[in-house]
């Protein structure tokens, strides 16, 4: 549940925080007019985002047996790729989002405003469906969808809070501190995407199993459970598990430390 919850709470902020600058920028350079396309392009995002995610669902539930394993490996390797990347740009970028949006806008006029909400929100969206899709394979669906809901609607009211009581050029901080726990949740999506595919034949498994302390703290147990479902915990890893465990946080390591690249023509939040 607490990873649903900050899945939603994290792609429901960003996406409240776009809609809310380019509300407020229209509101500042006095273009009311033209504030009902940027509620209809976040309409159109959100039922976008929906049908993706029952897609998603309908096609999940097609494959089974070692075909689902595969499925299932591929699904939290993409999501931890696509993750980690919107980790990155964040701690790159920040700092310049606000100014970004507001060229856009500016660039833009009445239907361009609406296509660029619409973006912005049904890729926040799609990520959403993609994550959570990923970590409702490590956990029971409800708590997955009271997590998320419930992580959607503090979302919504910490953005109101941001724009009402402090400047959102400060969000970066939020972002910083929020991306460690995301860091944490990948690596395991990207280690237990390795699992699925050595459990579906797709890669050799070399070594089954390099430790085995689930006599110590059982995956199966509730506090291993929830390791699991968090952090992608194993209590007997293969040996390729380990080294894509720690390879992710170096691949990480290299990205954030690659020099920042001009990407003043993309809103990528």
């Amino acid at each position: 549940m607490f990873t649903s919850f900050m899945i939603t709470f994290r792609e429901g902020l960003e996406a409240f925080l776009i809609v809310g600058i380019i509300l407020a920028y229209l509101t500042q350079t006095k273009r009311e007019q033209l504030k009902h396309h940027v509620f209809t392009g976040a309409g159109l995002g959100v039922i976008a985002s929906i049908v993706a995610a029952v897609a998603f669902n309908i096609l999940a539930i097609q494959f089974e047996g070692r075909n689902e394993e595969i499925f299932e490996g591929f699904v939290m390797l993409f999501a931890a790729i696509i993750l980690t990347s919107m980790i990155i740009w964040m701690a790159k970028e920040s700092k310049n989002v606000s100014s970004s949006i507001i060229q856009k806008v500016d660039s833009n006029k009445k239907y361009g405003i609406l296509a660029l909400v619409f973006i912005s929100v049904f890729r926040e969206g799609i990520e959403t469906v993609l994550f959570l899709g990923a970590a409702a394979m490590n956990t029971d669906n409800t708590s997955v969808l009271y997590g998320g809901l419930l992580g959607i609607a503090v979302s919504l009211v910490v953005a109101y809070a941001v724009f009402k009581y402090s400047s959102h050029t400060e969000i970066h901080k939020f972002f910083r501190i929020t991306s460690i726990f995301l860091i944490l949740f990948a690596a395991g999506l990207t280690a237990h995407g390795v699992h699925e595919l050595q459990e579906g034949g797709v890669i050799p498994i070399v070594v089954e199993h390099v430790w085995d302390i689930n006599h110590i703290l059982d995956e199966k147990g509730v506090v291993g459970s929830v390791m699991k479902s968090l952090l992608g915990y194993n209590g007997n890893p293969s040996l390729l598990e380990v080294l894509s465990y720690a390879g992710y946080y170096i691949a990480v390591g290299i990205g954030l430390n690659l020099p920042r690249r001009d990407v003043s023509a993309a809103i990528a939040v």
